[in-house]
């Protein structure tokens, strides 16, 4: 069939994007979903870092590739073997369509499966091949998603079903931001109540992790960004203090002595990780969400480590298992402790892409969606 999606053919291009244009809305084709497949309608896709770091290659991918990892959607047609999924399903994506078979799905720790990493880092389908195509030439997927389209085309593992009465502009959040940054709170970090929490970042992950730590009760939080508007928006979320991130030492040490419990980071940027290391007491623990460029590397004093019993924990995907927690993430929502509404900048069509683009790479915006 015939679909409308936004294709990245070249990473790097200048900004502003609104100038460069480097995602090209146009005309595609989209195969039959295969075994284990389901096709789908787009009905919201949130905008990313994850994103955006394609575009200016911080997170090299093949090109040509349909971009957008973050999605609400509607079940239109389900291939054989697709489980209990039906037409007319309302789902959210994931982007790690986790395979189920190998030793760390097994475990339980499917945000690790190396085969769904390979997939994704190749720009294929978990089950092979490709399902997008220009004049006979193969699309690239991202992360198995592709969700800046009208119609996909996903495994059945990269879709979790939600109640039909979510507003997609709001259960697109799940998929991603929210996955992300209150799993990395809850799963990857176990904060209690009562332990001190610093979130560097204040995007959509990043204010994710800041609800999921005033859900489960963390106390002083603070949050650090250059952006006054996103400091703002933290404190009304129920962050303790907002501060600068030249102020963010002396603020932790007015409102901890040591250092915190936690600091999170989700910038994706060498020196952040370094000052949020810095900045987490002895035998605290640092959890790292943003995704740097390849090249760059963490300089940091093994000695404080062992001496200061710190750790430095990656979190990929909030460590979670979508199809346990996006349902519980939900959950919490509904009963008002996520209010993750708050994190919608914008609702615009697709084709304004480029220009949301610059709102994000400029720092003006939390979560963008675009409908198509």
């Amino acid at each position: 069939m015939k679909i409308t999606a936004a294709v990245l053919n070249e990473m790097g291009a200048a900004r502003p994007y609104a100038d460069s244009k480097p995602l090209h809305v146009m005309e595609l084709e989209l195969a039959e979903p295969g075994p284990g497949e389901l096709l789908i309608k787009i009905d919201a896709a949130g905008l990313c870092h994850s994103d955006l770091s394609v575009v200016n290659g911080d997170r090299p991918r093949p090109t040509p590739m349909a971009l957008g990892h973050e999605a609400a959607a509607t079940v239109v047609r389900v291939g054989p073997d697709a489980g209990d999924f039906a037409a007319g399903d309302k789902v959210v994506l994931a982007f790690l369509p986790a395979c189920g078979e190998c030793v760390d799905c097994l475990s339980g720790r499917g945000y690790l499966c190396a085969p769904a990493a390979a997939a994704n880092g190749a720009g294929r389908m978990l089950r092979g091949g490709h399902r997008i195509s220009e004049h006979g030439h193969d699309v690239f997927h991202h992360l198995g998603v592709s969700a800046f389209a009208t119609h996909a085309v996903v495994d059945r593992r990269s879709a979790v079903k939600i109640p039909s009465d979510i507003p997609p502009e709001i259960a697109a959040l799940f998929g991603c931001a929210v996955l992300t940054g209150v799993g990395a709170v809850i799963n990857t970090a176990g904060v209690t109540a009562g332990e001190s929490v610093a979130v560097y970042g204040l995007g959509g992950v990043g204010l994710s992790a800041l609800l999921g730590a005033v859900a489960v009760g963390a106390n002083p939080i603070i949050a650090v960004d250059p952006v006054p508007a996103k400091r703002a928006l933290a404190l009304e979320l129920g962050a303790t203090a907002a501060v600068d991130p030249a102020e963010a030492p002396g603020a932790i040490t007015e409102l901890t002595g040591p250092g915190v419990d936690v600091a999170i980071e989700t910038v994706g940027k060498v020196p952040v990780l370094a000052a949020a290391y810095k900045s987490t007491r002895r035998g605290g623990r640092t959890v790292t969400v943003g995704l740097p460029n390849p090249a760059d590397l963490l300089s940091i004093s093994p000695v404080s480590l062992v001496g200061e019993a710190k750790t430095l924990m990656g979190s990929y995907m909030g460590s979670s298992i979508p199809a346990r927690d996006i349902p519980r993430y939900i959950g919490l929502w509904r009963a008002g402790r996520l209010p993750v509404e708050r994190l919608l900048t914008s609702v615009s069509p697709l084709a304004g892409i480029n220009s949301l683009l610059d709102s994000l790479a400029g720092g003006e915006a939390i979560r963008q969606i675009v409908t198509p």
